[in-house]
């Protein structure tokens, strides 16, 4: 079976759509019918399914996650032991930890099945810049 890693950049925390490499990968696969699994190999970021028409779906998404969960530095957050690395260190983890590592995406006539405003995105949850492999493995 198919499988590829893809490294991505990130500038820091946010989202990142990254379709068209998935995309690219199952056109070159060549398998008419089957199941994309995309796997992110870290635990400060996670990967999701999410509307990629407007950038403010986006923005409110970080926005919504960095309320839910601050940086260990907040005062509310005085209970994180994990400290070393950083502030947004353990808060990343958390966020991955209430998103996905992986997501499955059913493949048919050689193209991701999404929908007509679904992108796939890595959600990185650190504030620094970082370089992400994404494991992507097609199934038929």
């Amino acid at each position: 079976m198919p499988q590829t890693i893809i490294t991505l950049q990130t500038r820091g925390a946010g989202l990142y759509e990254f379709t068209g490499e998935a995309q690219a990968f199952v056109r070159r696969a060549g398998l008419e019918e089957g199941l994309l699994t995309v796997f992110v190999r870290h635990t400060s970021c996670s990967l999701l399914i999410q509307e990629n028409a407007d950038p403010d779906v986006q923005r409110d998404l970080d926005a919504f996650f960095k309320r839910l969960v601050p940086p260990s530095d907040d005062p509310s957050m005085g209970w994180i032991i994990h400290t070393a690395e950083g502030p947004d260190d353990m808060p990343a983890h958390i966020k991955a930890a209430l998103t996905h590592v992986s997501v499955g995406i059913p493949v048919g006539a050689r193209a991701l099945m999404l929908g007509t405003w679904q992108g796939l995105y890595l959600f990185e949850h650190r504030d620094r810049p970082h370089r992400r492999e994404v494991v992507l493995h097609l199934g038929g």
